[in-house]
């Protein structure tokens, strides 16, 4: 399994390509992550969704146009999105409109291009947010949950310091703390070390 990071978009956000045997697959689609991968020459499979907040959605439907399947916890709206709320603050987002081919059911086993993978739902940023944790490879890519050496931002709506703290804790410092941590911003870290440093959590 080969890993990419593409960072893009106004607030610096992290998509990951992933290329296996098997297919090649998405997690995240900041602005303008169509336009990177197209100059890898690369097919993309599936795109899966952290959460829907603009800034790791805004590639989505130009991905989807390409021909990749769209999978996210919940279905597409402006309130996970935040544009509902941005209009509100006057800030000019605009998310081309994407659709959800499939909604993931953090309970059920999933396996993307020959990948298990184990999801877990960590609501408190976004409450559609959701992990994706590759046991054999040892790594998770955490979205906006947790970050290196900080948390994700619980004051959008549907935030929740209380919950978010609990979810991190349950779901993602249980993991092997050799474990690499690929977030929606920002460096990749481990879980030894943000459960050793990362004061939102320790």
């Amino acid at each position: 399994m080969k890993i990419s990071c593409y960072t893009g978009g106004m607030v610096q956000t992290n998509g990951y390509l992933v290329e296996t045997p098997e297919g090649n697959f998405v997690i995240d689609a900041p602005e303008a992550i169509s336009d990177w991968i197209l100059s890898k020459g690369v097919r993309v499979d599936e795109v899966l969704l952290t959460h829907q907040h603009y800034d790791h959605v805004q590639g989505a439907a130009k991905l989807q146009a390409l021909g990749a399947k769209i999978s996210a916890f919940a279905h597409h709206s402006t309130d996970l999105t935040l544009e509902t709320a941005a209009r509100n603050w006057g800030m000019p987002i605009v998310v081309h409109k994407y659709g959800v081919d499939e909604r993931i059911d953090p309970a059920a086993p999933i396996v993307i291009c020959g990948q298990p993978i184990r999801v877990a739902h960590v609501p408190g940023h976004s409450p559609d947010s959701i992990t994706f944790y590759f046991k054999d490879e040892g790594v998770v890519f955490a979205g906006d949950t947790l970050f290196a050496g900080s948390v994700g931002r619980t004051d959008l709506p549907g935030g929740s310091t209380e919950t978010l703290i609990s979810g991190i804790q349950e779901h993602l410092l249980t993991l092997p703390p050799e474990t690499r941590v690929l977030s929606g911003h920002g460096p990749e870290t481990t879980i030894g070390q943000e459960a050793r440093t990362n004061p939102f959590v320790r």
